[in-house]
């Protein structure tokens, strides 16, 4: 059984099956119960693998969240506004945030944080920094001029 779940590309439910298997034993649930049960831990891991998929290609430089970003300390970042883009309603009508400011004042933490939020949701990120992109944009346009 297990080659023939590995031939349809349930790995995680192959490595999961002897224990399944045994518990089944000692609980006897019904079939469905069993089936769904089993079926359960193949999407799980399948969504992890997902979900780490999305983080390396994020390219995050490190993990921020809003709760280690202090307000108090830089005032002129409204909270209620955070929050809000938090929603990440921005994303879902495809508007662009931009954060302006001189260093130190909490963009790179604010960019971090919340796209780890929109990764959390299921959504694809990547972090660039304004300096990579430029470099970026200008690296592919000399590469298309010759």
């Amino acid at each position: 059984m297990r080659e023939v779940l590995k031939a349809l590309r349930l790995t995680a439910l192959a490595a999961a099956l002897p224990s399944l298997l045994e518990q089944a034993r000692k609980s006897q649930p019904t079939y469905a119960t069993f089936l769904e049960q089993a079926l359960q831990v193949e999407l799980d891991a399948r969504k992890q693998r997902a979900e780490a998929r999305r983080r390396r290609a994020a390219h995050l430089p490190t993990v921020k969240t809003l709760d280690t970003f202090d307000f108090r300390f830089q005032p002129s970042v409204p909270e209620r506004v955070i929050r809000e883009l938090a929603g990440l309603a921005f994303v879902q009508t495809a508007t662009n945030i931009v954060f302006l400011g001189p260093s130190g004042v909490g963009k790179t933490h604010l960019s971090l944080a919340l796209s780890l939020k929109a990764l959390e949701a299921g959504y694809s990120v990547r972090f660039t920094t304004l300096k990579d992109l430029a470099e970026g944009i200008e690296t592919g346009a000399a590469a298309r001029s010759f």
